[in-house]
């Protein structure tokens, strides 16, 4: 059995509650990722942002990404796995919410992030597959 410590990557890169989205959205480019935990100041997980929350809750509404703080922008439930979770339940919740990366947070800290590449690279071609067609359905 395959631990989520075991294929996760560690001191995640995240968006702090108290950033802009600017700030947020130039750290994504300038690292090549599509979203960010969003920490808050107490050092918890708050939710995740990503690149469609820029454009569906701050450009396509004309707000200024300049003005507009990451920890403003409404927030679905937070989706997380713990370091010593078995990787399958990882897989589970990617299908079931239909996100391709994970937080991964141990006494309510971000200690790393699995994505879906991650379990591509440890587990075999099958369960791979399946997780994917979770994650992409409609």
């Amino acid at each position: 059995m395959t631990r989520v410590r075991e294929i996760m990557t560690t001191n995640p890169l995240y968006a702090e509650t108290s950033e802009t989205v600017t700030h947020a959205a130039r750290t994504m480019a300038d690292k090549g990722v599509g979203a960010l935990p969003i920490r808050g100041e107490d050092h918890k997980l708050k939710g995740m942002l990503t690149d469609r929350d820029i454009v569906v809750k701050v450009l396509a509404e004309g707000k200024d990404p300049v003005a507009v703080h990451v920890g403003e922008l409404p927030r679905d439930e937070v989706v997380a796995v713990g370091p010593d979770d078995d990787v399958e339940e990882a897989l589970r919740l990617m299908s079931r919410h239909q996100v391709r990366r994970l937080p991964v947070v141990e006494h309510e800290e971000l200690v790393g992030m699995v994505a879906q590449a991650d379990v591509a690279r440890e587990l075999p071609d099958a369960e791979v597959g399946e997780t994917v067609e979770g994650i992409s359905r409609d």
